[in-house]
């Protein structure tokens, strides 16, 4: 083994990228290994648990809760290949640097590491926040102990995580449905989301008018003639604005003092002011001025790569972690906005080098963040290195996303280091009496950019598509007080109130940074958590709750309001930071979450309750299934109560029927209720069920329609709405409506001719008969055995017995067939710059790159999909990777026992299934090596929060 001065060094870090560049910035002397992230955590489940632990009572949680709240902590199965790796090296070097990240997870790998190996040589603990080889080389000659206060910090953050995931979550599988999870983070997440969505439910939505007047000046000079101005006044009262209105009635709110005028109103006021001198009444001008953003930290860079670039959190961070492993950024995760001096010179030696003298302020810029508890000693997210290498240098070492995250992380350094943007904003009255001698007060704003300053490099975007550019210039044409002006056009439009807009994960992830909730390494897991377990949906980049996340928060909000109360996660969270200061002990703290008392998490309202343990076990017979798995939505003209039920199999609609008559429980679904049915569509929005829609799904009002009666048999045809979409029925007859069918626009004609399926052509010369039918992949005709694929489906209906014997009569068609035109074709997506399309396949259209394909949810539709929403769809693809292929081992058992006689086969069932069940077993063997494998071609995976 190479030596430096005859000591020999092992270094581990967390993944093999990472100690691939650090290797070769330390050379001969240094071994450096992965630890493929956290080598030990707790107990998943009652198979991991040591023996001589299953018979404690506390081994399900992992946690000895009457024992200083002592963790169980196992070695990860796909782990212990490494870590017998890692003891072997151990044992043949000198010196150990544990060099993990520099955050507490980080902190808490490095303290499992000298649990798990027991090094009996010297253990040092190195930090850096950027790979470059000063950086290493500086990390190395300046080591320091482990920190235990960070590292007792994510102990009692994992620890408070386990109690709260494993005593709450079985109140869900009780009351709401099996598998659920509940989570000290993820629950307030999914709680902030419900509310906005139970706000857009509640929305009611209002109408009101304006004038928009083309105005100009009579002799312009320099800059525009003509300009636009908004009626905001009317002898005196302002004119009702969106924020005037109540947004639960959708009326003015009492005392607003504002003048609504409707579209009546608006037109004329309009007419009455056509031919009419207008007059400007006040020039007010104001220096603008606009100081740079302070650089990324993780909560900021996460929301701009999904405003820019529509990328998840997940993907930013991957991304991220890729470019921080591979020496181009600093440390990811962070909270601090701070820039070290080295980084600070790079900046404006570079601004200088980019956009001249004149960009560089006389002193450097400094910023102080606004994040609770910000750990202001680290570095915001910025290039790495002494000398920034811009976006063009390393282009070609980069894939495509890669590159415009780096680009947007440079840019936003480089900016945060320039001069501000400055110029004037101007803002114009102007008045003009009506034929009725109404005074009616017109306002126009100008703004005028002199020195763009920063904005040369970098301009931040906005959750709100429709707000302006802040590089955006409006300018006006030069005016003063009195000055005449004469009205091109008056037009009134009209404007309706919108409801607040949904949660994407950017802005999500802003409101629990905003509330001091979650952590600069849990925002991500957050994000994904919440839609892995089925709480939240995305449509584009909004997040839409469930209606199982209805229940859960419902359930939450009635019986354990503090557990996702905001004050108190922030709180747990400020806690967890003096753990990690050492002002607090985490013992205290756990004990007071868990148990009550007077100390840490007591003061919140849980200790004076009993703490966790006693609020989760006792009362929970209080707790009404029915009534927590039941969404009001509203009463009907009918006086019917409309509600959501969560069922085993998803939700549904249900109303009191007439007369409070009794129906019978659905099929899977609980007994003893009341009312009428009705699926609810797989990708519907709860703010999307409307009385109007509701009605819909009803078909009429009692869960079907009917269309008419058969004329050939007499029995009834109705129209209902199953699991897997609408279907006519009649009698012992069913089909499904056809793609290009609507229920609304379904007749008794069309009906007829689904249930007329599968349609008999004739009878084929040998006295076969032939079918025309539609099936899985599409309309065909069919003759015993074989089969032909017909081109609409309206041939299903027309085709002759000879042009369907003559299909029947080609070959089959063989390879691939001639490619369909596409559906669309939707330009380029930026994340790639290559051309997407839309195609129609045997399962649905779907949108492609040419490379990864990506299904349209129910919910799309090829028209309506747009380019960004198509580019997200793709690159969740591309971050999965291609779909594994199937072993050739796995179809090779089954061929050789296809000789077996249906005799044979018959009479020896049970040897059979003895057979199968070894097959099975020793293909699970087989496959085993491959999951040992797994970790290394993944990055250091972090433990999603419980």
């Amino acid at each position: 083994m190479p030596s430096n001065a005859g000591t020999t060094r092992l270094v581990i870090v967390e993944s093999p990228a990472k100690a691939k560049t650090i290797s070769g910035y330390l050379g001969p002397g240094y071994v450096v290994e992965a630890s493929f992230g956290h080598v030990r955590d707790l107990p998943r489940n009652a198979a991991d648990v040591p023996a001589k632990y299953k018979g404690e009572a506390w081994a399900r949680l992992g946690v000895d809760v009457d024992n200083g709240f002592h963790a169980l902590y196992v070695v990860s199965a796909d782990r212990k290949q490494q870590i017998s790796k890692l003891v072997k090296l151990a044992k043949e070097v000198d010196e150990i640097f544990l060099a993990t990240d520099e955050d507490r997870e980080g902190e808490a790998i490095a303290w499992h590491l000298v649990e798990t190996l027991k090094p009996k040589v010297p253990v040092k603990r190195m930090v850096f926040h950027e790979i470059t080889k000063p950086a290493i080389q500086a990390a190395v000659a300046n080591p320091r102990e482990i920190d235990r206060d960070l590292v007792d910090a994510q102990e009692a953050r994992r620890i408070l995580d386990r109690l709260y995931g494993y005593e709450v979550s079985p109140v869900l599988w009780k009351k709401v449905m099996p598998k659920l999870s509940a989570g000290r983070v993820q629950s307030v997440a999914t709680r902030i989301v419900v509310e906005r969505e139970r706000q857009r439910m509640a929305f009611r939505t209002a109408e009101y008018w304006d004038i928009l007047a083309t105005l100009a000046v009579a002799n312009a000079g320099e800059g525009p003639r003509a300009f636009n101005a908004t009626l905001i006044a009317l002898n005196g009262d302002r004119i009702a604005t969106g924020k005037d209105f109540e947004p639960t009635t959708g009326r003015v709110k009492p005392g607003a003092g504002v003048v609504h005028l409707d579209e009546g109103g608006a037109r004329g006021l309009a007419a009455r002011l056509e031919g009419r001198p207008f007059t400007v009444t006040r020039v007010e001008e104001k220096p603008y001025r606009r100081r740079p953003y302070a650089p990324f930290i993780t909560s900021t860079l996460q929301q701009e790569a999904a405003r820019k670039l529509r990328l998840s959190s997940q993907q930013t961070m991957r991304t991220a972690q890729r470019l921080y492993e591979n020496g181009y950024i600093t440390y990811m995760r962070t909270d601090s906005v701070n820039l070290s001096e080295t980084a600070i010179s790079a900046a404006r030696r570079q601004i200088v080098e980019l956009y001249g003298e004149r960009s560089v302020p006389p002193e450097p810029r400094r910023y102080t963040g606004k994040v609770k508890n910000a750990q202001e000693a680290h570095e915001a997210i910025r290039p790495a290195g002494d000398n920034f290498r811009t976006p063009g240098e390393v282009a070609k070492e980069l894939s495509a996303e890669e590159f415009k995250l780096y680009e947007l992380i440079w840019r936003r350094t480089i900016a945060s280091q320039m001069t501000d943007a400055v110029g004037s904003s101007v803002s114009v009255r102007i008045r003009a009496v009506s034929t009725s001698q109404e005074e009616a007060d017109f306002g126009a704003t100008g703004k005028t950019i002199t020195d763009p300053g920063f904005l040369r490099a970098y301009v931040e975007s906005s959750d709100d598509e429709n707000a302006e550019a802040e590089d955006a210039e409006r300018r006006l044409p030069t005016l003063v007080k009195d000055q005449p002006l004469t009205a091109d056009e008056l037009a009134a439009q009209g404007h309706h109130t919108q409801p607040p807009s949904r949660y994407t994960e950017a802005s999500l992830v802003k409101a629990l940074e905003e509330l001091g909730i979650g952590r600069p390494s849990t925002y991500a897991s957050i994000m994904q958590t919440i839609q892995d377990r089925g709480y939240v949906t995305k449509r584009g980049q909004a997040m839409i709750p469930t209606f199982l996340a209805f229940a859960v928060i419902g359930l939450m909000e009635r019986h354990y309001p503090r557990l996702i109360d905001y004050d108190f996660t922030a709180t747990m969270e400020n806690e967890l930071d003096e753990i990690a200061g050492g002002d607090h002990a985490a013992v205290d703290f756990l004990t007071a979450f868990y148990f009550g008392g007077a100390n840490g998490a007591g003061d919140q309202g849980i200790a004076r309750s009993g703490g966790l343990k006693k609020l989760v076990t006792e009362n929970l017979s209080d707790i009404d299934a029915r009534s927590v798995n039941s969404i009001p939505l509203f009463t009907d003209d009918d006086g019917r109560e409309v509600v959501v039920r969560v069922g085993r199999y998803g939700p549904y609609l249900q109303r009191e029927l007439p007369g409070g008559e009794a129906a019978a429980p659905a099929e899977g679904e609980e007994g003893g209720t009341q009312g009428d049915r009705a699926p609810i569509p797989e990708g519907l929005a709860p703010d999307e069920l409307t009385p109007e829609k509701v009605h819909e799904l009803f078909l009429g009002g009692s869960g079907e329609r009917k269309l008419g009666d058969d004329p050939g048999t007499g029995e009834p045809i109705v129209l209902k709405s199953g699991r897997f979409g609408p279907y006519v029925s009649s009698g012992e007859r069913k089909s499904s409506l056809l793609r290009s069918q609507t229920p609304d626009s379904l007749t008794l004609e069309d009906a007829l001719k689904l249930l007329s399926l599968p349609r008999l052509v004739g009878v084929a010369p040998d006295g076969v008969e032939v079918f025309a039918n539609n099936g899985r992949y599409g309309p065909y005709v069919k003759r015993g055995e074989e089969f032909r694929s017909l081109e609409s489906e309206e041939q299903m209906f027309t085709v002759g017995l000879d042009e369907a014997l003559a299909l029947l009569a080609a070959p089959k068609a063989r390879g691939r067939r001639a490619a369909a035109p596409p559906l669309r074709e939707m330009g380029v997506d930026p994340l790639t710059e290559k051309p997407l399309v839309i195609k129609d396949g045997r399962f649905g259209p779907y949108v492609t790159d040419g490379e990864f394909n990506a299904s349209l949810r129910r919910a799309q539709t090829p028209e309506a999909l747009t380019i960004e929403e198509a580019s997200e769809m793709l690159a969740e693809k591309r971050a999965k990777g291609p779909a594994p292929k199937k072993k050739a081992v796995a179809k090779k058992a089954p061929a050789k026992k296809a000789t077996a006689t249906k005799k044979t086969a018959a009479a020896s069932k049970s040897t059979a299934a003895k057979k199968t069940t070894t097959a099975k077993a020793t293909t699970a063997r087989k496959a085993a090596p491959a999951k040992k494998a797994a970790p290394k071609k993944a990055a250091a995976a972090r433990p999603a929060e419980e």
